[in-house]
């Protein structure tokens, strides 16, 4: 009886999720196809803003899709800004903010609690941080890439400028402020090389 009940409570919690996310979308004017989610992710875009999502998204924002992921996803892109993410994402407890542009390739895995970030958010003149608006209009963006195929582990951080190559692989926990070539693997923090990926097995 308690497998039954369970079963059930899980097909209605991805209908809800589903549902409610897929309103969410549609209210902010995302351009999407088909999807699957667990649980409600956060979304915050703002006006002139672009969210484009290729076929097959798949989030997870709980505990039930991702026994690692504690936290919703949240999507930010403000005024301006693209989000862009292609076929055959998946991702867990996310933070994406895209001040300027952010492109995810496509069969791209992103691992619970990781964060991406164009820009710094904050002027690195002091003075500037002590006025609202001087700090926004000075704080420096770079646009972020991520390659086709590329793996990403848990609660790695991707800072502004990055662009990682295809096939690509980030060790958990690294914090990436510079480029990462195609098919090799990084860690660290900051990320540095580790190897080559020499074939598609290691």
């Amino acid at each position: 009886m308690y497998l039954i009940i369970k079963k059930v409570y899980r097909l209605l919690y991805v209908q809800y999720s589903f549902f409610f996310t897929y309103l969410k979308f549609r209210l902010n004017n995302v351009k999407f196809q088909n999807f699957k989610t667990a649980g409600i992710p956060y979304l915050m875009k703002d006006s002139n803003s672009e969210f484009i999502i290729g076929k097959y998204l798949k989030i997870n924002n709980c505990l039930q899709g991702n026994s690692i992921g504690q936290d919703k996803c949240s999507f930010r892109i403000l005024k301006n800004a693209k989000l862009l993410i292609g076929e055959n994402v998946g991702m867990s407890s996310v933070i994406i903010s895209a001040h300027l542009k952010i492109e995810i390739g496509n069969n791209v895995n992103i691992g619970a609690g990781s964060s991406i970030y164009d820009s710094d958010f904050h002027s690195l003149n002091f003075l500037d941080r002590r006025n609202v608006q001087l700090d926004s209009i000075n704080k420096i963006s770079a646009p972020v890439s991520i390659g086709d195929d590329v793996f990403i582990g848990t609660q790695v951080m991707i800072l502004k400028g990055v662009n990682i190559g295809e096939r690509s692989i980030i060790g958990a926990r690294s914090l990436v402020v510079k480029d990462v070539p195609e098919g090799e693997i990084w860690a660290g923090n900051p990320a540095r090389f580790i190897r080559k990926i020499t074939s598609t097995n290691t």
